[in-house]
């Protein structure tokens, strides 16, 4: 047996899907662990270009089980959608090849409808949330009022607990957003509807995996966003609302006897960063859009425009040391082909002194970059498939990021493709 954590280090959208569509290959279960639909993995394979959700990316590999653990924010409604519209497109999907916690907590209409309501309220100080409901569902999760996807096996007790919940979250809605409130037969309607579509799927996935850890199977754990958006080590408050770093995979997928073997961290080739936050090394005006037009840097969830900037090695070293990174695999190298000079950045200065250290928090607000600039190639590289056909300076390029992160860059890819990929 064999496992495998793929995470991010940065800020997210580093390109974990394509990472875990290519290795999946070798695996046996992939396992998502955190998060819920508030991200998106792209996904280009012989089915086209894909942005999933919720669903684990090696849904795509017909031999492999896709497991949502019991640390995933279950959305019932947005899960069905995303079935379905790979089924459209010829993916198999079936509890045979996908397995749902009986303890993954129920994301409800109202946990999406109460994070709009909140980022509406914060107005400038908003933090940029997707609003999809992320951050109230975790919210009630540890307050312990949520439903139990393996309540829906039980439908006598669902209402009665649905009633419960509902009579507080509209106290909720109404007395701290002076929102409209809902009935119970409106949400019995839905979590019948949705949640009767996904109740094939439910079962005791902690069992299954001790099983599969039994008989020898291989295991890869998926994350969702970056160590820098991890609850507790990321930027806070500019973080998701559960931990993406790899030491949650035993926790959240259900199998806490497991030991990763290899935590692979994926790294873009330059920075991008979704929402609001502290972005030390951010690109604005014409040299921004130029690299976001040339990496296609828009989210997969929301549309919006990536903030975008050099490849930032100081929040890279720190995210490498809190995933606990084996390897890395460098992505979009390919997008940095037209330019001739590229800036990386390689300290931080704060109040005139430099630092190779990522800072806390509430100190990042001061920090600033401090850059240099590395040859570029000025070609094409989306064809090469061998370290030894890289041109030298893109060679140099990512022998630098080695050298300054201290893990080695066993991966690099040169395009969204599966096989446009170069193993060292």
């Amino acid at each position: 047996m064999k496992s495998c954590a793929i995470v991010g280090i940065n800020w997210g959208d580093e390109g974990k899907g394509r990472m875990v569509d290519l290795l999946t290959e070798d695996y046996d279960v992939v396992i998502r662990y955190q998060g819920g639909g508030n991200a998106g993995h792209t996904v280009v394979n012989e089915y086209g270009k894909t942005a999933l959700h919720l669903l684990p990316s090696g849904v795509f590999r017909r031999d492999v089980v896709n497991v949502l653990g019991n640390g995933v924010a279950l959305d019932p409604e947005n899960l069905w959608k995303e079935i379905e519209d790979l089924r459209k497109k010829g993916v198999a999907i079936s509890p045979e090849n996908l397995k749902i916690s009986d303890r993954a907590s129920i994301l409800m209409p109202w946990h999406r409808e109460q994070d709009e309501l909140e980022e509406s309220r914060l107005g400038s100080k908003k933090y940029g949330s997707t609003k999809q409901g992320i951050a109230p569902f975790y919210s009630d999760k540890y307050q312990k009022k949520t439903i139990l996807a393996g309540e829906l096996l039980y439908p006598d007790m669902v209402r009665g607990h649905l009633e419960e919940l509902l009579e507080w979250k509209n106290l909720t809605l109404s007395g701290v957003y002076s929102a409209e409130t809902h009935t119970p037969e409106q949400l019995l309607e839905w979590l019948e509807y949705y949640g009767g579509k996904i109740i094939p799927f439910i079962c005791d996935t902690g069992r299954f995996l001790r099983k599969a850890e039994a008989e020898g199977k291989s295991l890869l754990f998926e994350a969702q966003l970056g160590a820098l958006r991890d609850l507790d080590f990321g930027i806070y408050p500019y973080t998701t609302s559960s931990n993406a770093i790899a030491a949650y995979a035993p926790i959240g997928s259900g199998l806490t006897s497991a030991k990763l073997d290899e935590v692979i961290g994926v790294v873009k080739a330059y920075s991008t960063c979704v929402g609001e936050g502290p972005f030390v090394c951010e690109l604005f005006g014409e040299e921004a859009s130029r690299l976001r037009e040339a990496g296609g840097e828009y989210g997969a969830k929301t549309g919006r425009p990536r903030r975008v900037g050099p490849l930032d090695l100081v929040a890279t070293s720190y995210g490498v040391e809190v995933q606990g990174a084996t390897a890395i695999a460098l992505t979009k190298l390919d997008v940095l082909s037209y330019l001739d000079r590229i800036p990386v950045c390689v300290q931080y200065e704060i109040d005139g002194e430099r630092t190779d250290d990522f800072p806390f928090p509430a100190v990042l607000a001061h920090a600033r970059p401090v850059m240099e600039t590395l040859e570029g190639w000025a070609c094409d590289i989306s064809g090469v498939r061998r370290w030894e056909d890289l041109p030298e300076a893109a060679r140099k390029y990512i022998e630098f990021a080695e050298g300054r992160i201290g893990c080695p860059i066993r991966y690099i890819s040169v395009g969204a493709e599966r096989d446009a990929i170069i193993i060292r």
